[in-house]
């Protein structure tokens, strides 16, 4: 049962809430493809980030059961064993929503990861995801149009590979959602940096949409 997860957001996160006071969850899943209602999620990986600090004893990994192990699957090097071995998609969203409760989520690009929980969400509990959420991508074009990065060689297309090179952070264990969330979370608190020196320091001011003009 979720319930533990909705009550969560009784008393939660203000748009004007500092950013040194929140915590954040930086968040990376694995799905069989690209269509969140028809595709399943293989992998979760998260790790929580709080007063300017990646905390590794606040993390969560998860695999979940795949009942077919094709190139979507091998591609996040996970054998045929570990696929129909892990926790059912309701048992790993589940665990995963005790773990997040009303944690601001950050990711790159995270509107798939977010619509694919939703899904998973709406499957098994008719509810979607209630969490406000941060994507790493749009805080970074708002960070450079801001001028935060003035002299600094930017990253080609703000990929999740290009950032890491950006900000000269190693990208171990990449394409695995545990690697991909550690990786996210030290580029994070590279922004969360930058973010401070132009006067970026709300929740509503880290999470705001880009929008080109």
């Amino acid at each position: 049962m979720i319930e533990r997860y909705l009550s969560a957001f009784e008393d939660t996160w203000a748009g004007d809430t500092p950013a040194e006071s929140v915590r954040f969850v930086v968040l990376d899943s694995e799905t069989t493809g690209l269509d969140p209602k028809r595709d399943k999620l293989i992998s979760i990986g998260a790790v929580a980030v709080e007063c300017g600090e990646i905390r590794l004893e606040d993390s969560f990994e998860v695999l979940l059961r795949v009942a077919y192990n094709n190139s979507s699957v091998t591609v996040h090097g996970i054998t045929r064993d570990e696929a129909s071995a892990g926790f059912s998609e309701r048992e790993g969203v589940e665990m995963f929503l005790d773990y997040l409760r009303d944690g601001i989520i950050v990711g790159h690009h995270i509107g798939h990861d977010l619509e694919a929980l939703s899904c998973a969400m709406e499957r098994h509990w008719g509810e979607r995801m209630r969490n406000r959420s941060l994507d790493t991508m749009d805080l970074t074009l708002h960070l450079e149009r801001d001028g935060a990065f003035a002299g600094r060689e930017m990253a080609q297309g703000f990929s999740l590979d290009g950032l890491c090179e950006m900000f000269g952070v190693a990208p171990h264990d990449r394409h695995t959602a545990g690697g991909d969330a550690f990786i996210t979370a030290q580029i994070f608190l590279r922004l969360l940096r930058a973010a401070k020196r132009v006067g970026r320091t709300t929740v509503e001011q880290l999470s705001e949409r880009f929008v080109e003009g």
